[in-house]
């Protein structure tokens, strides 16, 4: 039985990050436990925002990995989240904030069911390790 996904995207998401791509090549994302816009998830360059051990890789939307600090997943590590966008500026450094446009997360509680299957996280920094593997 295939694991169940953490994250997702809306169409809309991925219409905006295909967009960004077109800009600004490879992107990635990161959502950290900060107040305010720095709860929110954040798109960069990839490579822009250094991981590691304090973050877990959630998987990929449209090809760009998902990050999320460890403190942070603590507290969602029950939810499934879907990317999504909104019209309005947020004050973070995201990509598409220039646009009139943020990413924001909408969740909802795994199902009992699901539970069981969760696909499995690792840390940024084991991400890294198997990237840099993967590419040699």
């Amino acid at each position: 039985m295939k694991n169940v996904e953490r994250i997702a995207a809306t169409p809309e998401a991925v219409d905006l990050i295909r967009e960004l791509r077109d800009r600004h090549g490879e992107l990635m994302f990161h959502q950290s436990g900060g107040c305010c816009d720095g709860s929110q998830p954040m798109c960069f360059e990839k490579g822009d925002f250094k991981v590691g051990e304090s973050d877990v890789y959630l998987g990929d939307i449209d090809g760009c990995a998902f990050f999320m600090s460890r403190d942070q997943f603590e507290y969602w590590q029950h939810t499934h989240l879907t990317l999504d966008v909104t019209k309005g500026r947020g004050s973070s450094f995201s990509l598409e904030i220039p646009l009139g446009v943020r990413f924001m997360i909408r969740s909802r509680l795994f199902k009992d069911e699901e539970m069981g299957r969760l696909e499995p996280v690792i840390s940024g920094e084991e991400y890294l390790e198997t990237a840099f593997k993967n590419q040699i």
